[in-house]
């Protein structure tokens, strides 16, 4: 009787076939890229010189571990935050901040109410944010578009008014060419409108 022989099993289209679903695999996949949010830092400095500022010039939006909002110590929503920040950063209801010994001016572009307890200027306009170490990231970061939403407003009207063209506009075309025109135009309307934002340290 002839003697059977153990069949072999060829490994080799296997290994081939396995390399080729890795890549696959590899070049299919989407890798998560932490975000975060875009903040210029300011700069350290040993000095730390005294600045007096008048609490009219500050707004207060605290919110707290079950993501309630406090603005001036009443409760409001998500969606307010964007018209209280514009009304409180556009009151211009004093005088700038003298630069360069240049005397203070008041502010011939701003269209708040000009209401003597609301902010005297836009360059002196402070928004303080203060979150509680149990607020989700989620809704620091809404409060945090609300406010961005604020400035860019504030500086879209401004261009639209002195310039015929939106603020967004401006960046775009300044990002295609990167005339100096544009960029002065550009800074302009940021200085018109600065974007000063306080986090105090998170409640614990």
């Amino acid at each position: 009787m002839a003697r059977r022989e153990n069949s072999e099993i060829n490994a080799g289209s296997m290994a081939d076939i396995a390399f080729l679903l890795l890549i696959f695999f590899l070049v299919t996949t989407t890798m998560d890229v932490d975000s975060g949010i875009a903040r210029k830092l300011p700069e350290k400095t040993d000095e730390k010189p005294e600045v007096i500022i008048k609490e009219k010039n500050v707004l207060d939006i605290v919110v707290n571990r079950n993501n309630q909002l406090l603005v001036e110590n009443e409760f409001v929503e998500v969606t307010d935050i964007k018209r209280l920040a514009m009304n409180f950063i556009d009151n211009g209801g004093g005088l700038s901040t003298a630069k360069d010994g240049k005397p203070a001016e008041p502010c011939d572009y701003c269209n708040g109410a000009k209401d003597p307890a609301s902010s005297d200027h836009p360059t002196k306009a402070i928004i303080s944010l203060q979150s509680d170490r149990g607020t989700t990231y989620g809704m620091y970061v809404s409060i945090q578009n609300e406010i961005e939403g604020a400035y860019n407003e504030l500086r879209n009207k401004l261009a639209l008014s002195k310039y015929k063209r939106s603020y967004k506009d401006l960046l775009d075309d300044y990002k295609d060419n990167g005339s100096e025109s544009l960029k002065e135009k550009i800074d302009f309307l940021k200085d018109s409108y600065p974007q000063i934002i306080s986090e105090p340290e998170p409640i614990k």
